[in-house]
């Protein structure tokens, strides 16, 4: 179980001065954070500050995170920021199973009491307690279907292909917003995300809500919801094996062939990436190096070969779109 703090620091917008000085010392806030065996991950004007703990460790963890957030409001103090306390979040992750162990005090930040929420926005991205991303799928249904009876009304305004540019601008594209963290969620979170893909290609096409969607759905060459999640996770691993990802991601994306004790067997020229173990199925076969290295390898040659990121795009498309209506 582990709390993720996201910590709002007080840079006025269109400060330059501020910018400059929050890129300048990030290194030396970094290493505060990671003095207390925590880790962060920095954004343009918030922190976030995570760890982990088994569950009878867990008063140690919280004063733990309070020590060191004590620490960033004084790093903050002393470079001319403040500690915004009122957008501050705290949130517990664990498994359903040990959903009722998760503390329900409040995390000392700073001289305020942080009660701990069921789930937060990151960078767009709804996470649940549970990890289950139920809210996001909510969410992200929700505003799709709003967005479709919006423009159902100018439907008989515009020409279709004008129609149908804007249910990918404003429809498709916030489907696919961060599906990548999707993996392995249930089935019925899955047909949620696909009803939304049949209810915009009716809108295209012209259908009744009993009309069969299928062809409609390869007509408008679009993947249904699962492969939709394969596809962003497939990309994202080509890119880590290419070295144009960012560091916490490819440094979890190993080839066989570069495992030392596969030098001399056949599997030293293969394409497979190396799956790690993992304790828990329900959520560590979710994790981006398992999930990513099982979408890679179940990739046909002629895909993880391809020689540049548009050739793997196009060959890509098309293996998942067998993959959807075969």
């Amino acid at each position: 179980m582990s709390p993720t703090i996201p910590v709002t620091c007080g840079v006025p917008q269109g400060s330059v001065l501020g910018a400059i000085l929050f890129v300048l010392y990030t290194a030396d806030l970094q290493e505060t954070i990671t003095r207390h065996s925590l880790c962060p991950h920095l954004y343009a004007d918030d922190i976030q500050i995570y760890g982990s703990c088994r569950p009878a460790d867990i008063d140690k963890l919280q004063v733990k995170v309070s020590s060191c957030i004590d620490d960033v409001a004084s790093w903050m103090r002393a470079n001319r920021l403040q500690l915004n306390t009122a957008k501050t979040e705290v949130i517990w992750f664990a498994t359903n199973r040990r959903q009722h162990q998760l503390p329900t005090s409040g995390l000392r930040v700073g001289n305020d009491v942080i009660l701990p929420v069921r789930s937060v926005r990151d960078l767009g991205i709804y996470l649940d307690s549970d990890l289950s991303m139920r809210a996001h799928v909510t969410k992200t249904v929700s505003r799709c279907f709003v967005a479709l009876r919006q423009l159902r009304s100018v439907r008989r305004s515009i020409p279709s292909d004008v129609f149908r540019s804007l249910i990918a601008s404003l429809v498709l594209t916030r489907l696919d917003y961060g599906n990548a963290t999707l993996a392995g969620i249930s089935t019925g979170l899955v047909n949620r995300l696909q009803s939304v893909l049949n209810a915009a290609a009716r809108s295209v096409v012209g259908l009744c809500r009993r009309d069969h969607i299928s062809q409609a759905l390869a007509s408008l060459h679009w993947l249904k919801a699962p492969e939709r999640i394969d596809f962003k996770l497939a990309m994202m691993v080509y890119r880590c094996l290419q070295n144009t990802s960012p560091v916490y991601l490819s440094r979890d994306i190993h080839r066989t062939a570069d495992q030392p004790s596969r030098y001399q067997l056949r599997s030293a020229s293969s394409t497979s990436l190396a799956i790690p173990r993992c304790r828990l199925s329900t959520i560590g076969d979710r994790a981006f190096a398992v999930a990513g290295a099982k979408i890679w390898n179940s990739l046909p040659l002629d895909v993880v070969t391809a020689p540049s990121l548009s050739t793997f795009r196009k060959r890509l498309k098309t293996a998942m779109f067998r993959r959807s209506y075969s």
